[in-house]
């Protein structure tokens, strides 16, 4: 089951005796854990009711011996287990020796007192092994991965209503540019922006360039649509902001060379009839990321995006055999592109 589903099993109040979270965006396994701990316990009964152990540490055998244990004090507990690498196909580097076979034993009669957590950070699981197999079966597993660009904004509102604060018009996508896609972050910034602005208040664009600190790569995000809207201005004070800030002018070209290559390519994957969601999968980047190039690449035919890429390898080479100033040739580039 996806996320949302899982959810709402949970919401309704029927919990599976098993779940298995996997995926990169940690937030929302922890989010479902929490969610999942405060639906089954009481806050005063945490400490007796909740036990957590790290598979890398731990053997399986351990986990599956406390669930099947009558719980102290409390009607039901819940357990979590993290690490479950045992779970994928990468190489586990612990020493420690998992018996799969116990789990697929308990899942034929699970304790109805118990509820069991594995979590592992992989983009999946290796569905060739007879206990993943079960566990999909028993539609255990809960998939925590990246957010579709619309869901991300969704969640972004979702979490600014909660906190009883709106977004000024256009502001919200500005908020996700100049913060990036991990929801940890998103909602770190999102709590900071709350207390400015206070309940019932309103985020604008100017409130936002002074409280979201940006990292270079969210920068160069940023430079980029100045130069594809043709704010040339614009352009050079973020080029300018960069290096006053002692950023090396290799790495920021660098980073824009990044940039145009994921514009051609999703140029390249658009014509091929690939989905935001497919292109994002083929090229392993956030959808949101997706969105932000398939807009900025609407702009540029796929050949003048070729000839971009050409201009940037011969700076690279210029600059990095010392044939030309750095920031001189940042700044040719630039000016040429806007032209």
């Amino acid at each position: 089951m996806d996320y949302k589903q899982a959810m709402k099993q949970i919401q309704k109040g029927h919990p599976a005796p098993i779940y298995v979270c996997f995926g990169a965006e940690t937030y929302l396994v922890h989010a479902f854990i929490d969610k999942l701990a405060a639906r089954l316990i009481e806050p005063e009964h945490r400490e007796f009711a909740v036990s957590k152990y790290d598979l890398s540490e731990t053997p399986l055998d351990v986990v599956i011996e406390e669930a099947e244990t009558l719980p102290f004090m409390v009607p039901r507990k819940l357990v979590i287990a993290s690490n479950a690498w045992f779970l994928t196909g990468a190489k586990e580097s612990t020493k420690v020796e998992h018996k799969p076979e116990r789990l697929l034993e308990y899942m034929k009669a699970p304790a109805d007192f118990t509820v069991m957590v594995f979590t592992v950070d992989a983009d999946k699981l290796d569905e060739r092994k007879k206990l993943v197999k079960s566990l999909k079966e028993a539609d255990t597993l809960v998939a925590c991965t990246s957010l579709s660009a619309d869901d991300l904004t969704h969640w972004v509102k979702q979490e600014a209503d909660k906190a009883d604060i709106q977004f000024a018009p256009g502001v919200i996508e500005q908020f996700i540019m100049y913060t990036g896609t991990s929801l940890q972050a998103l909602s770190s910034e999102l709590e900071k922006c709350a207390l400015f602005v206070g309940r019932g208040g309103t985020l604008t664009s100017d409130a936002l360039e002074q409280l979201v600190t940006r990292s270079i790569e969210q920068n160069i995000f940023i430079l980029i649509e100045h130069i594809v809207q043709l704010q040339l201005d614009k352009a050079f004070t973020m080029l300018s902001e960069l290096l006053r800030r002692k950023e090396e002018p290799i790495k920021i070209m660098a980073l824009i060379a990044r940039q145009f290559r994921i514009m051609l390519q999703v140029k390249d994957l658009q014509q091929q009839g690939y989905s935001q969601q497919q292109m994002a999968s083929q090229l392993g980047l956030h959808p949101y990321a997706v969105k932000v190039a398939a807009g900025q690449c609407a702009r540029f035919e796929q050949k003048r995006l070729a000839d971009i890429m050409s201009q940037l390898s011969d700076l690279d080479y210029q600059m990095k055999s010392g044939k030309i100033d750095k920031v001189l040739g940042l700044e040719m580039f630039l000016l040429r592109l806007a032209a």
